[in-house]
């Protein structure tokens, strides 16, 4: 028993039309080696510069702790100073990362060593770029993101093992109710299949990402990637531009936010075993009868 992964298709560039046929509309995921090559940011960001321009600030920091459903996601376990944090990363291995890290609003002018691809896609969100740091064997979890953008995900520095899966099989991959992340019980790079049976030949996607690879992630896919040497990237998120897509984004940052939040606040433990076992009950269910 066992996923079927498959690689992400991989270019060096691609016109606008070829990306909107081939991959943008089907939300078809793709790495671009080439998106980066005239960004000032490839050469220029390496650990040391970013801990030359911005060592002082302390960051929040993240483990591979299993996510608790009955607290707030992504509760940071540690506090560091950048620089601290940076040399930590480069000389051993280390479960800490750093998540949604905007360190533009520190530094303004680290925007001008990255070129948004406006060409390529429109509804690039220049005000929130994000960036993410971590130790090799630093992992995030298996989820999809919260707004429903595309995502533009570039890494620095190192190589970052990444494993994706289509929306479509939200159930299969025991997606806790209200919440846009996956019981937390299964390895994803080593899942029991015979505890999770429901895992078992769902099909996704498989790369390691190297420094200035771009990978595009379309709406809704799911993520785990585990970071194989400590380095960092940068996500740039794109909104959908259709009506239906930003409604979409609108609602789920309601039902997936605000809504699980108050279901948590209310009822805590007992709304956490509730969806647990949900979960489990819907993704063995979709298993039964051969559905997503």
């Amino acid at each position: 028993m066992s996923f079927i992964l498959k690689p992400v298709d991989t270019v060096d560039t691609i016109s606008k039309e070829d990306f909107k046929k081939n991959y943008l509309d089907p939300k078809r995921p793709l790495v671009m080696k080439g998106l980066t090559k005239d960004w000032p940011a490839r050469e220029k960001w390496t650990t040391e510069y970013l801990k030359s321009i911005a060592g002082d600030v302390e960051v929040p920091l993240y483990d591979n702790s299993k996510a608790d459903p009955s607290k707030p996601i992504n509760s940071a376990v540690a506090h560091m100073k950048f620089g601290e944090y940076l040399d930590l990363i480069k000389r051993e291995p280390t479960e800490l990362r750093i998540f949604l890290f905007n360190l533009f609003k520190k530094v303004p002018g680290l925007i001008d060593d990255v070129k948004i691809p406006k060409d390529l896609m429109g509804g690039v969100m220049e005000s929130i770029p994000a960036m993410f740091f971590g130790g090799s064997n630093s992992e995030t979890f298996l989820h999809y993101d919260i707004d429903l953008p595309n995502i533009l995900h570039t890494h620095f520095g190192g190589r970052k093992h990444v494993i994706l899966f289509d929306y479509k099989w939200k159930k299969r991959l025991y997606c806790l109710p209200n919440a846009t992340y996956a019981l937390e019980d299964f390895n994803v790079g080593k899942p029991d299949f015979e505890k999770f049976p429901s895992l078992n030949g769902i099909e996704g996607y498989e790369v390691i990402l190297e420094h200035g690879d771009t990978l595009f992630m379309p709406i809704g896919m799911w993520h785990w990637m585990k970071y194989l040497d400590g380095s960092f990237s940068l996500s740039l998120r794109a909104w959908d531009q259709s009506i239906p897509g930003k409604a979409a984004s609108l609602w789920s940052l309601f039902q997936h936010g605000a809504v699980d939040s108050l279901l948590k606040m209310a009822f805590k433990g007992k709304y956490a075993s509730y969806r647990e076992k949900l979960a489990v009950k819907r993704a063995e269910k979709a298993y039964a009868k051969g559905t997503l």
